[in-house]
């Protein structure tokens, strides 16, 4: 009985000898695979001294801490319920007819353009507005003031008082592309502070609807609710335009964004830090482009130009003998193409100049100086 045990030991150890040599160096020829699998696996050198031609990191890195996210109260009336001016109701419970108040919250970005604490955001971000809290990218928050705002560009400034503050580098919008690649920088949907990246698909868009005054910087990079305010940065983190709005349907990105360029979001905002508001020139009239058929049915030789539709009473131009029907093609010997385009000119003039206008009437090329006025307030 000792003996066959023995054997059996012996048999046994040999078995297990030759299956571990099996599995260690011949694991094919095995009818299953060890659970312990060996997986080679061959991982990238992270690059230390090269920087990635594919990736933005440096560029984000230099422009998301100057991006903030503003948050918006506002104290809203609500109006009774009918019910309680009742006189039953009245009767059991008391005279509660006093209107009640509650706190509406709006959602925004902004971005910090300099070490004294001017933010630049968008009008629509703070309109209405009773409180603005600023939150920045390290964890501060702080109560913000309302410079100023100018609801024509849809733009706005304001200010915080804090201490090291991280400010964003101003770009060279007029220097952009169309094809140049841009970042959008907000805080979309109050997620957190967010980065998109796309191209510029076009320059100087106007007639959007959006605002009076429109020059925008078209993107795909994706700008949704909540990036309002936020910045658009060339590839070296240079700031070039802040975001404005989205063309969409049903609230989302559709890849159609438009941001105000920065060469005239920093005149409106200078202008409201010196004087609490904008200041734009004004000719009393109201204009409208010259379509194909409009110059085919006035004998025109070119579509550009704007028609003279109306002219307001003792205003500028009335005062200096402009006619509806007059087609004006050029001021101070620069001509323009279209009736936004004049608009942008006429707003850009100093109040209180004598300037040029060149109009044709009766099919004659005339000169008249005009004085130019101060325009109106949420003209349109």
């Amino acid at each position: 009985m000792h003996r066959l045990w023995l054997i059996f030991a012996q048999t046994a150890t040999i078995l297990l000898a030759i299956f571990f040599v099996v599995s260690t160096l011949r694991p094919e020829l095995l009818p299953w695979k060890p659970r312990a699998e060996i997986i080679t696996l061959k991982e990238a050198i992270p690059e230390v001294t090269e920087q990635r031609h594919d990736s933005y990191f440096e560029a984000a890195g230099r422009s998301m801490p100057s991006v903030v996210n503003i948050f918006t109260s506002q104290a809203v009336r609500e109006a009774p319920h009918p019910l309680l001016n009742d006189p039953l109701f009245q009767r059991f419970f008391g005279e509660q007819s006093e209107s009640r108040s509650r706190r509406r919250s709006n959602l925004g970005s902004g971005v910090i353009v300099s070490p004294n604490g001017y933010i630049l955001t968008n009008h629509h971000v703070i309109e209405a507005a009773t409180e603005v809290e600023v939150a920045l990218s390290d964890g501060r928050k702080v109560k913000a003031a309302i410079v100023g705002s100018d609801p024509e560009t849809d733009l706005a400034v304001l200010k915080i008082d804090l201490d090291n503050l991280p400010t964003i580098t101003l770009g060279h919008s007029l220097d952009a592309k169309v094809g140049d690649v841009v970042l959008a920088i907000g805080n979309p949907f109050g997620v957190g502070q967010s980065v998109t990246m796309g191209i510029i698909g076009a320059l100087g868009r106007t007639r959007v609807g959006i605002n009076t005054f429109e020059e925008f910087i078209q993107t795909d990079a994706a700008i949704n609710p909540g990036n309002s305010g936020g910045a658009l940065t060339d590839t070296a983190g240079n700031l070039i335009g802040i975001n404005t709005a989205i063309f969409s349907q049903t609230g989302g990105s559709l890849g159609i964004g438009f941001a105000i360029p920065i060469h005239i979001a920093k005149g409106i905002m200078e202008q409201i830090i010196q004087t609490g508001g904008v200041t734009r020139g004004w000719l009393g009239i109201t204009m409208q482009d010259i379509t194909r058929q409009l110059a085919h049915a006035l004998k025109l030789d070119s579509e550009t130009g704007a028609l003279i539709v109306s002219v307001q009473k003792n205003g500028p131009a009335d005062h200096a003998g402009i006619k509806a029907g007059d087609i004006m093609i050029a001021i101070e010997d620069e001509p323009f193409d279209n009736s936004s385009e004049l608009l942008n000119k006429v707003a850009a003039l100093s109040p209180g100049d004598t300037i040029s206008v060149t109009l044709i009437r009766n099919k004659e090329e005339i000169k008249i100086g005009i004085k130019v006025g101060v325009r109106p307030k949420q003209l349109k």
